[in-house]
């Protein structure tokens, strides 16, 4: 699933199907969470520009980002340009308010869906992922309401955001056996400091012929390199803005696992001559079933840099390295001991301990 569809020279954008059944997009995306916030209009119109100018082609958005102020910056960029129909353009519902309406509910999908539409100015939407479970909504009414949405015209393809293994299988199988959109692609948390997903979430997307888009691959910045281990960070950077953010929060990451990566990285990128970033992205982009790689800039100066990366491949011997130190052992059980008594191939495939 992840094989290119042309060959990459220089740093020419590899092209690949998103899973069996999606489009075919770029293996580096522009994720657009900073549009409205972090970064203003003219600068975010600066990266749409440059992103298309290094023939990207996928645009990713919410409608929760800057309280849908993304999807209109997106959206008046397009209509200046004369259109986005060489691109594809996805976004997203379950977080924004919704009068009278919550989560992944029909009534909220649909006035989501007619909203972004609005903003991004756009007759349809390319890529729809419903951006997290929603325990009050049963899944079988979501897919319903995706599935009369495709119908009509107003999404083409659908995918999901932060799930776990069992949810992700949960809606694949719904879905087929009644009759509504299994989604094409899925959208998790993954890099070289994060790979849980690799023992639920990873295999089933797979057997289930989904491609992944995930976000965050350099870990908050932390596989850039600038974060050091005794001073908190500070500054117009991602942690320095909040240094408590979330799942990339500088206290948990910051750990004698991760400035081992680190160090394993920045040999490998000594080496290439390239940045620790590049290498990251360069194992990310290796792995099995991805797709396109989400890249989050505040800036133009930032998004070149990463774009760079995709002119670097990395040899077996690094891959075997990076993926060897960013392992963590499985749990004893069920993992370990499905994995002794039984095996699992996926697990051989990720390079599991």
């Amino acid at each position: 699933m992840n094989t290119p569809t042309r060959s990459v020279k220089n740093n020419d954008m590899p092209l690949q199907r998103l899973g069996q059944k999606g489009p075919t997009v770029s293996l580096h995306a522009l994720g657009t969470m900073t549009f409205g916030a972090e970064t203003d209009e003219g600068e975010a119109h600066r990266m749409l520009d440059l992103f298309v100018e290094r023939r990207g082609t996928l645009i990713d958005t919410a409608d929760v980002y800057s309280d849908g102020a993304s999807e209109e910056i997106i959206g008046r960029w397009g209509e200046a340009r004369g259109g986005m129909d060489d691109l594809i353009v996805a976004t997203k519902c379950r977080f924004a308010e919704t009068p009278g309406s919550r989560g992944g509910s029909r009534r909220a999908v649909l006035k989501c869906v007619d909203a972004s539409l609005e903003r991004l100015k756009l007759d349809a939407i390319d890529l729809f992922f419903i951006h997290g479970w929603d325990d009050e909504t049963d899944v079988a009414e979501t897919l319903g309401a995706l599935d009369d949405l495709m119908r009509a015209g107003k999404i083409h393809h659908v995918g999901w955001s932060n799930v776990t293994g069992w949810q992700l299988e949960r809606i694949c199988r719904i879905a087929e056996a009644n009759g509504l959109p299994v989604p094409c692609a899925l959208q998790p948390q993954y890099s070289l400091l994060d790979r849980g997903i690799e023992l639920e979430v990873l295999p089933c997307a797979l057997e289930n012929g989904i491609g992944l888009t995930p976000w965050s691959p350099l870990g908050g910045g932390w596989l850039t390199g600038k974060y050091g281990a005794d001073e908190r960070p500070t500054g117009a950077t991602r942690l320095g803005d909040d240094p408590n953010r979330g799942v990339e929060a500088y206290d948990t990451r910051n750990t004698e696992g991760t400035h081992n990566i680190l160090r394993v990285a920045s040999a490998v990128a000594k080496r290439h001559g390239r940045p620790i970033s590049h290498v990251a992205l360069a194992w990310l982009a290796s792995r099995s079933g991805i797709a396109s790689i989400l890249l989050g800039a505040r800036n133009a100066d930032q998004l070149a840099g990463n774009l760079d990366a995709v002119g670097l491949a990395l040899d077996r011997e690094d891959i075997e390295a990076l993926t060897l130190v960013s392992c963590t052992p499985l749990p004893d059980y069920p993992y370990g001991f499905v994995r002794d008594w039984s095996g699992v191939a996926h697990w051989d495939r990720f390079g599991a301990p």
